[in-house]
Formats: structure tokens, sequence, C-alpha cells
């Protein structure tokens, strides 16, 4: 569904991608690893239009969307939740999931709605609540709610366990999976290691810039280039 060629891009005179590629078929969870400063929200940026890159291309669906606008991006399909949820902390609940289907899916908007509160029953709870008054737990399940409103075919989540108790971190990643139990291609971009290869199909650990290493989540996981890149080991 999506094939990243050559990326590079940054800010200014600064270089973050030095000429990355991966791919996500459909129906697979793909774990982008790395710590901080390592590009992962630059790469996230880039395929969904957000930064303009300096060479390579981005496909989706095997179409060339490199220079796309992000509206135009999302209208694809291909749907981010970005790190630090993001959220509208005046508006109510609703408001916001509404707000997830402006450009995409709005004549299924009821529907949806009823979907996000069947995956999440505390929204549903607190529809009518300002979503600033929620928890960060709560408030990460609005973000992905969000994001579920516009139907996605392909969903980026960057960081959603990031702030997270240990036990929300649970139940995050039992979420992820359930998503993905229902058909959804989501490429997940995380700190949390141990977690992320316990659900991904593949996986990618990002260094600097540029891909450290790759392949199945299990040779990922043995791999003892992962334990000197996070341990220093």
């Amino acid at each position: 569904m999506l094939e990243v060629r050559g990326l590079v891009a940054g800010y200014g005179l600064t270089r973050v991608l030095e000429g990355v590629s991966l791919e996500v078929e459909a129906g697979e969870i793909v774990a982008v690893l790395g710590s901080n400063g390592a590009g992962k929200t630059t790469l996230n940026m880039t395929i969904s239009g957000l930064v303009k890159p300096r060479a390579g291309e981005v496909l989706f669906d095997g179409q060339r969307i490199t220079g796309l606008s992000p509206a135009q991006v999302m209208e694809r399909g291909l749907i981010q939740v970005p790190e630090g949820r993001k959220i509208f902390p005046n508006l109510t609940v609703r408001e916001n999931l509404e707000l997830g289907s402006y450009r995409r899916a709005k004549p299924n908007r009821a529907r949806n709605i009823e979907k996000v509160f069947a995956t999440f029953p505390r929204l549903r709870e607190r529809v009518a609540q300002a979503a600033g008054t929620l928890s960060g737990g709560e408030q990460q399940m609005l973000a992905i709610g969000r994001g579920m409103m516009a139907e996605p075919r392909l969903l980026i989540l960057d960081e959603p366990s990031l702030g997270l108790s240990p036990l929300l971190v649970e139940e995050m990643f039992a979420l992820i999976r359930k998503l993905h139990g229902e058909g959804l291609a989501i490429m997940l971009v995380e700190q949390n290691v141990a977690q992320s290869l316990e659900i991904a199909d593949r996986a990618y650990v990002l260094e600097h810039g540029v891909f450290a290493l790759s392949g199945t989540a299990a040779r990922v996981r043995d791999d003892p280039e992962l334990k000197r890149a996070y341990l220093g080991l």
C-alpha cells in the first residue's frame, strides 16, 4: 500500500532523512522504531505532505503522492494520528470526532461515530465533555478515534504510547492489535521497542536518518544491532 523510495528531507540547512526506503503491505503492522531525534516524525510528516522531500518519492496504492497537499494525501485514505495527540481541547469529544470526517467519509459520520464508541466505550461516556479535561489515555483514544472517522486505508500512529502509564500502554497496544485484526494496515512509529515488536509483522530501526536494520519483527528483535542501538550492549 505504501512505498517510500530514497526519501531525503529536512528543515532549512539541516538534513534529517538521508535516503530512507520502506514498504507497508495491505493488512500489515509495520513498526518504525527509533530514539528521539532519529527522524521518525520527519518521516511521518514527509509521507503526509507536511514536509516537502528534497529527493525520493512516496507512493500510495501504486500512485505517486509526492508533492500532494496534506488534504489530498488524507483524502486518499492515508491518515496520520500525530505525536502528542493534537486534539482540540476546548471542543467536546463529539466535535473532535466530527472534525475527523471533515475532508473524508462525511456521509458516514453517524455510523463511524458509533463504531468509534464501540471501540472506545469511555468516549461515549464523555461525549459532551471538553476534550482538554480528559485523561492522557482518553485523549489518545480520542486522537485515534478521530483518525478512524476518516475511514483510513492505512493508519500512521506516531508515538501512541507516549506519556501513558504502563497499564494504559498495555491497553493501547491491545487496541492497536484489535484494529489490525479488523484488517486495517498500520504503520506504528514508536520508541517502545519490546511491545511494538510483539504486535508488528515487520520492523525498521531508524538511526541518524537512515534505517540501521529492517526485517521481520522476530529477526529485528533477535538482532544484536538492536541491542547495541537501544541498550548500548
